[in-house]
Parts: structure tokens; sequence; C-alpha cells
């Protein structure tokens, strides 16, 4: 008897459907573009904002619904919408809450990308921005107008890591009903502090608004994923949100949203990890004569660390040095050439630790008391001694040249 050759419709339309009720310790990677819809009553009826269906795999799919279920209960939210990166998150809020006369204020110490995406697309589009000082909200009232719709928050501060004043802050923007509060909860990662439960007290609203974070980080965990999220707890405010996302036609594949979901149960044990391991170098850090100043919330001298000790129960991965000013930035950088086991590289959350150079001069609008030439420490998995020791050689070499 011959065998039927099979052709490529009857591979395309094979009948067979795995039986229902399997389980497994990690959710099944669904990834589609279409999505396959019974009859025309169900592909009219059938819509994705309640997550009650699916209609087009842009909107969602298994594996991206259970991973926004999960990111808003790490942060205590009710609603996540996920983009393909921390920074298109931040873009993401600023175009779906922004218009043209409309103004945004944004902490001068914040992520980078953010205060350039506020100068350049937003300024071009007819909204204006202001940078604040995240330590001082007394002076926050003053560039309040009726045109400030977005403020934005991050703690703590990018690089240089001061941590502001959350509390007042709030106390501030939430006598204005018609502002959102954004909070880049990269560093906090969730776990630091609660940014839906922030309480300014006078019987005013508890909490941000908004709570974005670059997934790309610690949820992620193996410095291979590109994500960001934006968690909610306002029905009307994050179904703003997603429509503007679905007109965007922001999208994050499966085979990443299974990343961060496996990164997922390990979070609170690997942040642990990485708090416990930076303490103790930032401790050792301190008594180095290298140093002009060590910057890590957690340490009684760095910038906002009363605020930090009244809003946090960790202090995450990262630490900065600001070097002695007999140093030059050649002999900065040839210390971080030094370095073997820390790597040349941005970004942070990983199982490796890494150096980055930063010129501060460079990165503030309204000058900082902190200045100088710093390198910025994301400390990871390795054993700390093993690090101390990297640390201790590269700056003999350094003392050396």
């Amino acid at each position: 008897m011959s065998k039927k050759t099979p052709t490529s419709t009857d591979l395309i339309h094979h009948p067979y459907e795995a039986p229902p009720g399997f389980q497994s310790v990690m959710p099944g990677v669904h990834k589609a573009s279409t999505v396959i819809f019974k009859d025309t009553a169900a592909l009219r009826a059938r819509q994705w904002k309640d997550k009650t269906g699916y209609t087009y795999g842009l909107h969602g799919t298994p594996t991206t619904f259970i991973l926004e279920e999960r990111l808003a209960e790490l942060e205590g939210g009710l609603q996540t919408a996920l983009a393909p990166s921390g920074l298109s998150a931040i873009s993401l809020v600023d175009m779906a809450l922004l218009k043209s006369g409309d103004e945004v204020l944004i902490p001068d110490n914040a992520y980078g990308p953010n205060k350039d995406f506020a100068s350049a697309e937003l300024a071009a589009w007819g909204i204006t921005h202001q940078f604040y000082d995240p330590l001082r909200a007394d002076l926050l009232p003053a560039l309040i107008t009726e045109r400030t719709k977005l403020i934005w928050l991050e703690a703590a501060g990018s690089v240089t890591l001061e941590f502001p004043d959350l509390l007042g802050l709030l106390r501030v923007v939430r006598q204005h009903s018609y502002i959102k509060v954004a909070l880049d909860n990269t560093w906090g990662a969730g776990l630091a502090f609660s940014a839906f439960e922030l309480d300014p007290g006078d019987g005013l609203p508890k909490g941000v608004d908004i709570s974005v974070h670059a997934l790309t980080k610690y949820p992620s965990g193996g410095a291979d994923v590109l994500m960001g999220s934006v968690v909610t707890r306002d029905e009307a405010l994050h179904l703003l949100i997603k429509l503007t996302h679905m007109r965007l036609g922001l999208g994050v594949g499966g085979n990443d949203a299974e990343a961060v979901l496996r990164g997922l149960p390990s979070l609170a044990l690997r942040y642990n990890a990485h708090d416990d391991a930076t303490r103790q170098i930032a401790q050792w850090l301190i008594q180095r004569r290298e140093f002009a100043k060590v910057l890590h919330p957690a340490l009684p001298d760095s910038p906002g660390h009363a605020y930090w000790k009244e809003t946090c129960v960790a202090a995450g991965g990262l630490v900065s040095v600001v070097f002695d000013e007999r140093f030059s930035v050649a002999q900065i950088d040839a210390f971080v050439d030094a370095l073997k086991l820390f790597k040349i590289g941005y970004s942070w959350g990983g199982p490796m630790s890494l150096a980055v150079p930063y010129k501060l001069s460079h990165m503030r609008a309204l000058g900082s008391s902190i200045k100088g030439n710093l390198v910025r420490f994301a400390i990871g998995l390795e054993r700390v001694e093993d690090l101390i020791a990297d640390l201790d050689q590269a700056l003999a070499s350094l003392s050396a040249g």
C-alpha cells in the first residue's frame, strides 16, 4: 500500500488538538500575530481591553496577560501595560497623558533619556517641561501651574542615587487633583517600597498614579531582555494608557515575556542578594581614601538618606563613588579598565557586576552638591569577597600609576 504524501494543506489544517488540562510550573509560551475565531459572530463580539478574549497578537496572548497580572501584583496595582523597553514605557506615559500646551515636571536627576525625550520630542509637540530638585519638596509649589499635567518621580536618582523626598513631593502634588504622578520604580523593583501605598498624610490620597518599571533590570535578571511595564490602579487611567499603547502599536514578544516570567519567582531572592552584597561593598568603599564620596541610599552621608530610611526596606544593587579631585579622567578610566570581574556596560540587575564612568558636569541642569568624576557600580551575584578583591587590585593599579 502506498503512503499518501501529505500536502501543505494537510499540514496546515491538521485536525489534531492537544487535550486540555495540561499544567506545569511555568506558563506556556504563546506566540501569535493572527488569532483564530470560530465564526464571524465571535470575531465581531470579542474584545481585548478587559482580557476576556483575544483579537490580535499585538493586543495580548495568554503569556502576556499572565505577565501583566503578575506585575500588577508585584507593584500593588490593578492593571499593567507592557512595552518593548523601559524607555518606551516612559514615553508611552508621556504621550498618553500630555498634549500641546501642557507641561511636565521631571526630577533633575532622572534617567537621562526621560529628560531627553522631554527636551526633544515633547518640546517639538508643544509640550513644555521643567526640571526640579527632588530633595527640595518646598521648592516644587512654585513650579506648578494650571498647565502642569504630569509630574515624574524617580527613586533613587539616576547614577548619583540621591533618594527623593517622596512623601513631601506627594504632599505637594496631591493638593492638585488635575495632576497625575508617575514614578520610575525600576530601582525599587516593587520591593524596596510600595509605590501605591506611599502616604503623604493630611488626609491626601495615597501613592502614585502610575508606576513604570524597566523589566530589563531586576525582573528579567539575565541581562538578556528588553521590556518595560506601566502599572496603574485606576481603570479609566489604565484604559487611556492602553488605547495609546494600541495606537502606537507597542508589543512584546512571547519569548521575552517568558523570560521575564521565569525571572519573577526568584526576584525577591535576587534583589535581597544584590542589596546585601552592595551594602557590604559600600561599607568597604567608604574606608578608601581614593573616594571623596560614596553614594548609596543606606549610607547616612548619602543625599536623601533620611527620606530613604522613612520609606524603604531595601536599597538595591547600585553604588556610586566620586573620586578625589586629584585623579584625572584618564586615571579613572584606567581604574575601570583594570577591573577584571566588573565588566564595562550599562544596565544592572543581572548576575554580572558592571562599572561605568560618568562626568557629572554633563548630567545636571540645576547643578548638584555632588561634583566631580563618578563611577557607578552595579553589583551582581558574584561572591562579595571576590568583588572587593577586584576593586582592591584595580585601585592598587591606579595608585601605582
